[in-house]
């Protein structure tokens, strides 16, 4: 087993589409970035990264490389994924959270959750996503960003063969 933790924010700005866990929210601003700025898909990436051992997101989708502008964070996540299961290794579990003072998120988290398992190829029940705010402390409390983090636990293939 291996496990990795994942952080990331994003400044929130107008005319840009809000997509957090691999969902479209509907909110008047979105996160910036490079690629579609979600900073939950991006945390999970990073956290399996790390537990892999192999650096971070910069490193393997660095932003100063144009081949990656406007990337669907969904797509880089896959190609983890592939990295993860080359290396021998499945999901085990996720447990992540959204930091927001705005848009209310609560009603997004079972499809957040049903999409990332997806992305994931795990059964829903391994995947945990958590929303709350900064009670308006910072810069996230004054609705100018939204972080996530994510720590993730991966198994050995061989460890799914002798639970079956």
């Amino acid at each position: 087993m291996r496990i990795g933790q994942g952080y990331d924010v994003h400044r929130l700005v107008p005319d840009r589409r809000l997509m957090l866990g691999g969902i479209e929210i509907p909110h008047d601003k979105g996160l910036e970035g490079h690629s579609d700025g979600d900073a939950l898909l991006h945390a999970v990436t990073d956290a399996i990264l790390g537990a892999l051992g192999a650096a971070d997101l910069g490193r393997h989708f660095p932003s100063s490389d144009e081949r990656w502008r406007g990337i669907a964070s969904a797509e880089i996540l896959a190609q983890v994924v592939l990295m993860m299961r080359e290396a021998g290794y499945r999901i085990g579990n996720v447990d992540a959270t959204i930091v927001a003072q705005a848009p209310r998120l609560s009603p997004f988290q079972k499809a957040m959750t049903e999409n990332l398992a997806g992305l994931l190829d795990v059964a829903p029940e391994r995947v945990n996503i958590k929303v709350t705010s900064a009670d308006h402390l910072g810069a996230i409390g004054r609705g100018e960003g939204i972080a996530g983090l994510a720590v993730v636990l991966l198994e050995g293939q061989e460890q799914e063969k002798t639970r079956a």
